[in-house]
């Protein structure tokens, strides 16, 4: 495997870039599943055809497709078509090399880009931990009206 592609995301092609956060939901959304991480382990062995994945995964492969999709879109797998000698056409799929590293840092800088000084003024707003003895309901309707305010 060659170099890394950091999903912080700093990548091969063209160096490093700060996510947005789209961009990080897409990431995480791509490691939340205990398939797709079986999918990135099973690709750490090398390129695989993808039969012979959903194979080895003991999965079919509408369902592999599927979780492909997300890992594609996240840019941690790449799928290749290649033609055989009677003229098949053949997916091959191999992990593109990466590193994910999420911080807190990193995701206020993505939230900052899509969302700019706003988001930084209305986060202020917010009560400090520990404020009511109800802050877990308090935060998170705060920061759903957050949410709701910036978009």
């Amino acid at each position: 495997m060659g170099g890394t592609c950091k999903l912080n995301l700093t990548s091969e092609r063209g160096g490093a870039r700060r996510l947005t956060a789209e961009e990080l939901l897409v990431a995480l959304t791509a490691i939340a599943h205990p398939l797709r991480l079986r999918i990135i382990a099973e690709l750490t062995h090398g390129r695989v055809h993808v039969s012979e994945l959903a194979r080895r995964l003991g999965m079919s492969r509408p369902l592999l497709y599927m979780h492909l999709d997300k890992l594609e879109k996240a840019e941690m797998v790449t799928g290749h078509l290649e033609l055989t000698a009677d003229g098949k056409a053949m997916k091959f799929l191999e992990l593109a090399p990466f590193e994910l590293r999420v911080t807190a840092g990193t995701i206020a800088d993505a939230l900052g880009r899509d969302y700019g000084r706003d988001l930084d003024m209305k986060l202020e707003l917010l009560p400090a931990a520990g404020a009511s003895c109800r802050r877990g309901r308090h935060h998170v309707a705060a920061a759903g009206q957050l949410m709701r305010d910036v978009g």
